[in-house]
């Protein structure tokens, strides 16, 4: 009896992808355990599609959810605000702003500047008023005023203003209602206390001083200088702490004493 040939096998596949699928199914065996012993909170997934869905305007058409308040509170750390530094920056923003509306650039314009305890505006008397008077004529600066005003009404209690009027060295014109240098910056300065009043700030918060052409802050010498000069600062402030009064009064005891 003749021997029968053994029938072809079928071509197998390659080796190697055997190999590569044997370490396909223990990646998946792997990742499903890590799955299985996971955790999964549905109430954060559920806040954080949420939070995507608000954030981002997808999912329109799916629930809508807000993070908790609670979970706002631990997550995010409180942070105290710094009132005087909120201040500052409403502050120079409505400074910068002015500038802007009086065409800076092309003349005098109002500074934020650092000061002891506090910070100060300063503005050249150039943007208030005419030559030798008193009374504010630029509607550009009394609408900054109005501003300022606002921001002062919404300052803690604790913070003070206080006006200072500026002058250059020069005598006044005899056209000038004041007879001196001292009597008008007193009378420029009221006339911005009086303008802040106006705009609803409490007086008892407020108050005003003339210092003549005795604080300059340039030289006299020139037009240029003399311009710096004539000035009208705005000081904002802290009170006075009680333990420094009662420095003051042990102070004067002690003299009272002598």
């Amino acid at each position: 009896m003749a021997k029968q040939k053994c029938p072809e096998c079928p071509e197998c596949l390659p080796e190697w992808l055997a190999a590569f699928g044997d370490l396909m199914s223990l990646l998946l065996c792997f990742f499903v355990l890590l799955l299985s012993m996971s955790s999964m909170d549905a109430k954060k997934v559920s806040e954080a599609i949420g939070s995507l869905s608000g954030a981002m305007s997808v999912l329109e058409g799916g629930t809508k959810t807000e993070i908790s308040k609670q979970r706002i509170q631990e997550s995010t750390p409180i942070q105290k605000q710094d009132e005087t530094s909120d201040a500052v920056n409403r502050v120079s923003q409505a400074v910068i702003d002015a500038n802007e509306m009086m065409e800076k650039g092309h003349g005098p314009t109002i500074t934020l500047e650092e000061a002891e305890e506090g910070f100060k505006v300063r503005i050249p008397t150039a943007l208030l008023f005419k030559k030798g008077d008193a009374k504010i004529v630029n509607q550009d600066i009394i609408l900054f005023l109005k501003r300022l005003a606002l921001i002062i009404n919404e300052l803690p209690n604790d913070f003070e203003i206080n006006v200072q009027g500026h002058t250059d060295n020069k005598d006044l014109d005899s056209s000038s209602p004041y007879k001196d240098n001292w009597e008008l910056s007193t009378a420029r300065a009221i006339s911005v206390v009086k303008e802040l009043i106006k705009n609803g700030v409490d007086p008892k918060r407020l108050s005003a001083a003339g210092f003549a052409n005795y604080r300059p802050i340039a030289t006299n010498a020139t037009e240029k200088g003399r311009e710096k000069n004539r000035r009208v600062e705005i000081y904002f402030y802290g009170k006075k702490s009680s333990n420094e009064d009662k420095l003051k009064k042990s102070v004067l005891d002690k003299v009272k004493s002598k």
